[in-house]
């Protein structure tokens, strides 16, 4: 006889988890570093247009571990990574309640004089999660319990050189493949693995590991992966092929800030350490330079584009400039090195220090609506909005905060 009830949880087994983790996520998720476009904005609406002098309703509060990792959602789970004693995890929430859902040790902990713990963000991509540790481990893990997938150490089987701060690019999901920013030696310096299996797929260009996020964009029918490496931005087909390179030389080879892609035919990229910006056109297999200053000098947090207007932190001075001509439209100091997103016409701020901010999106003036202190400590990690919920965390606390209900 059929037991209909062992078929109904064998049902419930396998629809859930499809459910939680769809592989192509809806618009109020934010999957990734910098959200499902990695470009820093949320096209969620319906958000709150000022804040209480207490800021919106705390939803719960979490204890976490260090880390400069931001929080990837998906359905209904929170993915960061955090440090605890010696060893490095990645971790699993739930967005409702900031319940720990499980915990995946990674490797050894990373420790540095500007902060300890991983660096990187994890990737979502359907029932599947990527994570990447500040010593070069790099793992695909279960999202629904956390169990090993694959991995690969970048450092013992590639020969990349970890960088002076920690390994801090993210993984790009890019269809059936999971390309990334390894840094290898002879010939392995951006590589793609089979998403699924971890098997390498193609490598490609000589260079040490850049800081910065890899995205994928599509010029004139072409699709092109962008790449900041450690002394070069390097545009590579989805097929391995180097399509074009622009150098770009950095102190300590800190190309950290995302490259932007400004539809429909052009990439803006920026550093600190006095380099400054450019605006690049880009033309079949090769790019003209339209524009290059020190109007805008991303340190380690990327700028937003919004039309024309680009909407980042020169160092510790926030700005608004013409992306198109690099002319400056107004500044505003007091966040430090901060970070931001865009959502709903308006610019969430984070300082470095815990004040969080709502501002106006325009470039007429800066126009801040509302603030309140909503971490301590050292804030550098941006904001994630996702649901309705936004997620910020320093070193130690991990916050929901409500911005569709007021308190």
């Amino acid at each position: 006889m059929v037991d209909m009830k062992k078929i109904l949880w064998v049902v419930i087994a396998v629809v859930i988890p499809i459910f939680l983790f769809s592989a192509n996520p809806p618009s109020t998720d934010w999957p990734q570093y910098r959200g499902i476009n990695r470009d820093g904005i949320s096209h969620e609406t319906g958000l709150l247009k000022t804040w209480p002098e207490t800021g919106p309703k705390v939803v719960w509060k979490a204890e976490i571990g260090p880390a400069y990792s931001a929080i990837a959602a998906s359905g209904s789970r929170l993915f960061t990574m955090d440090s605890k004693g010696n060893d490095e995890f990645v971790v699993a929430f739930d967005a409702a309640t900031g319940k720990e859902l499980w915990r995946y040790r990674n490797d050894a902990s990373y420790d540095n004089d500007q902060g300890n713990g991983p660096r990187s963000t994890p990737v979502v991509d359907g029932n599947m999660v990527y994570a990447l540790g500040a010593l070069g481990q790099l793992t695909a893990l279960s999202a629904q319990d956390g169990k090993k997938i694959w991995a690969h150490n970048l450092k013992t089987e590639f020969g990349s050189e970890i960088p002076q701060w920690g390994t801090s690019t993210q993984p790009l999901v890019e269809k059936d493949l999971l390309i990334v920013d390894v840094g290898g030696d002879s010939g392995q310096s951006i590589m793609a693995f089979q998403k699924k299996n971890g098997s390498v797929v193609w490598k490609t260009h000589t260079d040490k590991q850049g800081y910065s996020t890899p995205i994928g964009v599509t010029v004139n029918g072409v699709r092109q992966i962008l790449v900041f490496t450690g002394t070069t931005l390097v545009s590579v087909s989805p097929q391995g092929n180097v399509l074009w390179k622009y150098p770009w030389r950095t102190s300590y080879d800190a190309n950290i800030a995302s490259p932007i892609f400004v539809a429909p035919d052009k990439v803006f990229i920026s550093s600190s350490y006095d380099v400054g910006a450019a605006l690049l056109q880009i033309k079949g297999n090769e790019v003209q330079e339209i524009w290059k200053s020190r109007i805008m000098k991303n340190h380690f947090n990327s700028s937003i584009v919004d039309g024309n207007n680009l909407y980042g932190f020169d160092d510790a001075t926030l700005k608004c400039i013409d992306v198109l001509t690099g002319a400056e439209k107004w500044k505003q100091s007091g966040f430090g090195k901060g970070s931001l997103i865009l959502a709903d016409g308006h610019l969430i701020v984070l300082s470095e220090r815990g004040k969080l901010a709502l501002v106006e999106a325009t470039p007429t003036a800066y126009k801040e609506v509302a603030s309140f202190q909503a971490l301590d400590g050292k804030c550098w990690t941006m904001p994630t909005l996702a649901n309705g919920k936004l997620y910020l965390r320093n070193q130690k606390s991990l916050v929901s905060l409500d911005l569709k209900a007021a308190n």
